[in-house]
């Protein structure tokens, strides 16, 4: 056990003689005697004192003096908001040697407490004592200089103290202006979308996952954290407001935390008990000097949900015999009889190459746009790897990236194993009024057919993909191109949208047929914060619309897609919808209300009809149901509204952890029922305790 100890205090201690951990923002905690002493010296004076009053009052127990020990004991203590001196471990040899520097620890006066930014502030140090009392290892004063001997012995030293000297200096989290990603969740990003969204700012608000080091100019992240920082004990403070394992050095620095995602409910038209979700994790996150860092984050998931949800995992379930990919997270294989068990893993490295260039490389999701919902780049399919380019310079933002997807049906695997393909886009985003952005934005994706591989055609970051497309044959690839746009009313009130095209055929388009070639969608937004004048009181309404066909492709391999799931929109397309969405938080307590109204259009898939209605993006556009007058909805009709409602308590604002409850309510209603498109009506209720780090979509 003591060893275990140990190792804990390599974790979390603090050297005591170190300044280099402080920032011009600390100060050092200061006795009385040094009250008069100026900021260089607080440090020396800070020590000094303090091994002047444990030195005074330090009784060398019996035992140790009878066994004429010689060693060290080492004191892990805080200095506390108050001043007061708590020791929150000790490893040395003797029981002895614990109780009695234990007492001396309690009998240290009050202090003046550090401070950091000006306010109180815990310290946390690493305090080696000899034993006894002010014995000291000497070297041997050497008569010879330039010896063989002298020679190893100054060897000899450096070797025995490089690894002593590696300790851990006061914690200040430099997270918050790292090149590290927001995890993506609608809520968390709620917290600071009014910040990013003033108008005169110079922002970029489309491109998410968010920097840290880009939110931070607008959005202050230390005084959240702050919120209903009470606890005093080590034990308070990781559960409710700090990392559970953090480690800082000269010009690095690492956190570690448990992630959770458990989760109780019940589907109350169902005939199973109840659903669940048992999601257990670690994250692992930091910097190397001041422009590289590091994340990943690794899930292990068990799970069983409301039976529409189910269905639809099993609906898109993955050649191979595994029956289901969960949406948004990836393929999963049985657990127990009716449940899912889906490991995932993510993580990146981010680094910044100079002030108007940084770039990222890892496992995750990408999302374009300032909706809810994104017509161009969602985040509700499973992770991928992709390497992402950000150039930022002026009142421009140019984001380029590449990722390598999957389609996992049984249709296209080859030789058992899933199918490759590949996709590369580049947004530009300009601020070309203080109120007005727009972007522009250009994706292709490719498959890796006759050893084609990544082609290297499309690595150029300022062409054409529709040109490279044209130059590399019929089926070189798909492309697609987006306008978005975003208008500042005012600090409160911002318009936004998006146009996605997906076939330009200037006579189809404007021939007035409605050829299955207008392959178009659009994006229409509303954000109001402070709404009515209340502080964090969020109100949102949204309209999305795509036409039958869009993002599908003759060669079904290249439809716009991941592991079965759609990249934009998780309807696929031939829909429309509204939204409505509110949120209010106040101080560590939030609720949100959601409720969603659509019209869609399935493929009847019941033997008496097998046409491509346009829904589908996975079916080839060969199998298209008509040549024109091709409208919204057609195929099998369905309505669908979907309504959540949830409300929740941020236990720790550093790692987002939250106990919650939700109650979620869908009616949906085919034109004709079919074995997996028939009404239904579900009430879902959850209770749960979470990790927020990515978004759950459940609107299917």
């Amino acid at each position: 056990m003591k060893y275990i100890g140990f190792l804990l205090l390599c974790f979390i201690s603090y050297n005591a003689f170190s300044q280099d951990g402080f920032s011009e923002f600390e100060t050092y905690p200061s006795f009385s005697e040094c009250s008069e002493i100026d900021f260089s010296g607080e440090e020396a004076c800070f020590k000094n004192t303090l091994m002047k009053m444990v030195t005074a009052n330090f009784q060398l127990p019996s035992k140790v003096s009878e066994e004429n020990y010689k060693g060290e004991a080492i004191v892990l203590f805080e200095v506390t908001k108050e001043g007061k001196f708590k020791v929150l471990y000790i490893d040395a040899i003797y029981s002895e040697l614990k109780e009695e520097i234990q007492r001396v620890f309690e009998e240290l006066p009050t202090i003046s407490p550090a401070t950091y930014n000006g306010k109180p502030a815990y310290a946390q140090f690493r305090f080696p004592l000899k034993i006894p009392i002010g014995y000291t290892e000497m070297l041997s004063p050497s008569t010879e200089a330039g010896t063989a001997n002298e020679s190893r012995s100054v060897q000899k030293k450096n070797t025995l103290t490089e690894y002593d000297s590696i300790v851990s200096e006061p914690f200040v989290s430099q997270r918050n202006s790292s090149n590290l990603f927001v995890p993506l969740s609608h809520e968390r990003y709620n917290r600071f979308d009014a910040e990013m969204n003033r108008v005169g700012n110079n922002s970029h608000t489309a491109t998410k996952p968010y920097l840290y080091n880009e939110v931070s100019k607008y959005y202050d992240f230390d005084a959240e954290f702050e919120q209903g920082k009470t606890r005093d004990s080590w034990l308070g403070r990781k559960i409710w407001d700090e990392h559970l394992v953090n480690f800082q050095g000269e010009n690095y620095w690492f956190t570690g935390d448990v992630v959770l995602d458990l989760q109780i409910g019940k589907n109350f038209q169902s005939d199973v008990a109840f659903t669940y979700n048992n999601t257990r994790g670690a994250i692992f996150q930091g910097g190397l000097g001041e422009n590289f860092n590091f994340y990943t984050v690794v899930f292990e998931s068990q799970a069983r949900f409301a039976d529409y949800f189910n269905r639809y995992a099993e609906s898109i379930g993955p050649f191979g015999g595994n029956p289901a990919v969960v949406p948004g997270r990836g393929i999963a294989k049985e657990f127990l009889d009716d449940g899912y068990d889906f490991p995932v893993a993510e993580g990146y490295l981010s680094y910044k190459v100079s002030d108007f260039f940084d770039v990222q490389f890892g496992h995750g999701k990408n999302f374009i746009g300032d909706g809810y919902r994104s017509l161009l780049m969602s985040d509700i399919a499973s992770p991928y790897p992709y390497l992402k380019f950000n150039t930022s310079f002026w009142k421009l933002k140019y984001t380029n990236t590449f990722m390598s997807l999957r389609d996992v049906r049984g249709e296209v695997v080859e030789e058992g194993s899933y199918r490759t393909k590949y996709m590369a886009n580049h947004y530009l985003s300009l601020n070309l009024t203080k109120r007005f952005n727009l972007g522009l934005f250009e994706s292709v994706i490719w498959q890796n057919d006759n050893g084609r591989g990544f082609d290297v055609n499309y690595l150029n970051p300022v062409i054409f993909y529709r040109s490279i497309e044209f130059s590399t044959g019929a089926r070189g690839g798909n492309a697609i191109i987006g306008i978005t746009g975003k208008y500042k009313l005012s600090d409160q009130i911002n318009l936004y949208g998006q146009w996605i095209i997906d076939e330009f055929s200037t006579e189809k388009v404007f021939g007035g047929n409605q050829s299955w070639k207008n392959k178009l969608g659009y994006q229409l937004g509303v954000k109001y914060f402070d709404a009515f004048n209340v502080p964090d009181l969020y109100l949102q309404a949204e309209y999305n619309q795509v036409r039958p066909y869009t993002y599908s492709h003759n060669s079904i391999v290249l439809n716009y897609g991941h592991n079965n799931q759609s990249l934009a929109h998780l309807w696929g397309a031939n829909f429309r919808e509204i939204i409505g969405i509110a949120r209010y938080r106040k101080d560590r307590i939030f609720g949100s209300a959601k409720v969603i109204y659509g019209k869609r259009g399935f493929d009847f898939d019941d033997g008496s009809d097998d046409r491509y209605y346009g829904g589908n993006i996975y079916r080839s556009e060969r199998d298209r149901a008509f040549e024109d007058g091709v409208k919204i909805g057609q195929g099998n009709t369905t309505t669908t509204l979907f309504s959540e409602v949830e409300a929740g308590y941020i236990i720790n604002p550093v790692t987002n952890l939250k106990v919650f409850g939700s109650l979620i309510y869908r009616n949906f209603n085919p034109q004709v029922n079919t074995d997996l498109i028939f009404k239904e009506n579900t009430v879902w209720f959850n209770v749960g305790l979470r990790t927020d780090i990515f978004n759950w979509y459940y609107e299917y």
